[in-house]
Order: structure tokens, then C-alpha cells, then sequence
């Protein structure tokens, strides 16, 4: 049977709080199946909307690089952890409506973590009715269980392990925007099964970054007017009434050309 050479190439982008750092990564290595695996191939090389969030050592790699480029220390007693929180280092986690703690024995994550926790949670007790459950934090490395791994990022506080939910939508929905984020490349996300639940990696700067974007999204949305369209109207006469252009309309609403509807809502700019 006739076989094809495929190659992979994969850029990796990874913003930083204050900038944005490219890293392209070739594969070296050289993989030939039989085209009735293609398929297969192509599954697993090309970007979806979510990742399978199984482990493996390039995520602990991944994981540990970051570690080292943040220069955290990872944290060996009780006393340390208290240390590190009395410092600002790490922050105390408490529980909301949106999310709890169980047997949770260190209740300190790093800044960017807590972060991650008040906003996932709110938006997953939105999404599926329930809070979420936190099972874990930062825990010294004499504190580790006996399954964890010896690569562990726990001692670092920059990892969280959240409950695997009785309910599968929310599973899914969770497992949805984990593997969104770490598409994004600011998190790792691993979802283990003994006992079953997630394990995330935060990448601090990388995540406090990808949150600046967003929330200069936000307020850019917040200075936009809507407008619903009305017969006869065109985005010309439209960005005349409104002091702005067509193009400033088409790349705010995300439109390719100039077809319009009665009654679409379109937000236009208010800034002009």
C-alpha cells in the first residue's frame, strides 16, 4: 500500500503580561502511515475546540519549563507555604458562591490562580447551576500524596485541581473551555482518573495577559452603541448618521461584506 509522508509543524504563541513571544516548534521526526489512517493524522495534527487533556511528559516538561522562567521555588514545608503567603507570593483562596473547598489542606495559590478560580467559577456556575469544587492547591512537596507525580507543580503554587462533576453537560462544558484555554497556551490541562479530576497548570503571565486582551475587549465593547437596521438602510448611510465608517462597522461586527438585514443589530463605534 502506498504511504505518505506527513510532516508537522506547530507554532506555539505564548503571550506574556507585558509582551508576546513567538516559538515555532518543527517536528523532527519523520511519520509515514497508510492512507486509510490519514484521517487519524489529521485529527490528531490539527487544532479543535478543545484538547483531550490526557497527560503526558511534554505537559510536565511544559509545565516545569514555566516554572523555571517564572523562577518560582518550589515549596518544601507548611512553614514555607505560610512564609510565601505572609510575603504576597501566595494568596489565601476563599470560598464563594460560585466555588468551594474540600480537603483542601493549603488554601494558597499564586495571584494568577485565584484569578483563574473567581473566573471560571463564575462563569461554570452560570453555565451549569452547580459550583464549582476545588480539591486542591498548593501543597508542599513532604505533603505530597503518594500517587503524585515527582515533576509535580504544586509545590510551585501555580496548579489547582478541580472535582470531576457527577454531571456530564458540565463535564463537558468544562473540558470545552479548559481545552480552549490551553489551545491558548495559558494553562495546562490534565484530566486524570485516580481518583477522577482535573489537574490545570496556570501560566501566570501568560494567563494574566490573555485576561488584559480580554478586558480591553470588554471596555472597547462598552464605548459601542447598538443600533438595530431598518429598511433601506446600508452601512454607508449608516456610518454617515453615526459619524464613523463602513469599514470601522465591518471590523467591529465582524462582517466580510456590505449585505445587511432589517432588523439585524449592528454596534457601532461611539468614539467617532
Amino acid at each position: 500500500m502506498r504511504r505518505i509522508l506527513v510532516s508537522v509543524k506547530t507554532y506555539v504563541y505564548i503571550w506574556g503580561a507585558m509582551t508576546k513571544t513567538v516559538v515555532t516548534e518543527c517536528a523532527a521526526k519523520r511519520v509515514f502511515i497508510c492512507p486509510l489512517f490519514l484521517i487519524l493524522v489529521v485529527a490528531w495534527t490539527t487544532p479543535v475546540s478543545g484538547q483531550s487533556l490526557r497527560g503526558s511528559s511534554k505537559s510536565l516538561d511544559l509545565q516545569n519549563q514555566v516554572a523555571e522562567e517564572h523562577d518560582f521555588t518550589y515549596i518544601d514545608t507548611p512553614e514555607r507555604v505560610r512564609y510565601f503567603a505572609s510575603q504576597g507570593w501566595l494568596v489565601r483562596v476563599s470560598p464563594t458562591r460560585n466555588f468551594q473547598l474540600h480537603a483542601v489542606s493549603f488554601p494558597f495559590a499564586r495571584p494568577e490562580v485565584a484569578l483563574f478560580i473567581e473566573r471560571l467559577s463564575r462563569q461554570y456556575r452560570v453555565a451549569c447551576g452547580e459550583q464549582l469544587v476545588i480539591t486542591s492547591l498548593t501543597r508542599p512537596t513532604e505533603r505530597q500524596p503518594r500517587n503524585a507525580s515527582d515533576r509535580s507543580v504544586h509545590p510551585t503554587g501555580m496548579a489547582v485541581d478541580l472535582r470531576y462533576s457527577g454531571n456530564r453537560n458540565c463535564r463537558a462544558w468544562l473540558e470545552r473551555v479548559l481545552g480552549e484555554l490551553e489551545q491558548a497556551r495559558v494553562l495546562e490541562a490534565t484530566r486524570e482518573r485516580y481518583p477522577p479530576h482535573y489537574h490545570v497548570a496556570i501560566f501566570p503571565n501568560q494567563y494574566a495577559g490573555y485576561v488584559e486582551v480580554l478586558q480591553r475587549r470588554t471596555a472597547s465593547r462598552s464605548a459601542e452603541i447598538s443600533y438595530t437596521v431598518r429598511s433601506g438602510d446600508s452601512l454607508w448611510t449608516i456610518a454617515r448618521r453615526h459619524q464613523t465608517t463602513v469599514d470601522d462597522l465591518r471590523q467591529v461586527n465582524g462582517l466580510r461584506g456590505s449585505t445587511i438585514y432589517a432588523g439585524q443589530v449592528l454596534e457601532v463605534p461611539a468614539n467617532h
